[in-house]
């Protein structure tokens, strides 16, 4: 179950910071009120899978799959620049 809420925090804040972009700097309703319930959402998704799986592994597995996902959605989505 662990792993699960791990995965489900993943894709929470992946759609959190996405909306972020939709959000316009805020300026757009919908997109910024998801923004709070998506990372708030994440958060505790999160908490929960902190009791059966380590910090440290979470933690880097949580930041490095939201990073990877976040990159790529702005690359093949935003069409975003794949610069260095």
């Amino acid at each position: 179950m662990g792993w699960f809420l791990l995965a489900l925090a993943i894709v929470l804040e992946v759609s959190g910071t996405t909306c972020m972009k939709f959000s316009d700097g805020f300026k757009e309703l919908i997109p910024s009120v998801l923004v709070f319930v998506f990372c708030g959402l994440s958060f505790t998704a999160f908490v929960y899978a902190l009791k059966t799986i380590d910090l440290s592994i979470s933690y880097a597995i949580w930041a490095g799959l939201g990073l990877a996902l976040i990159t790529a959605i702005g690359i093949l989505y935003f069409k975003e620049p794949a610069t260095i």
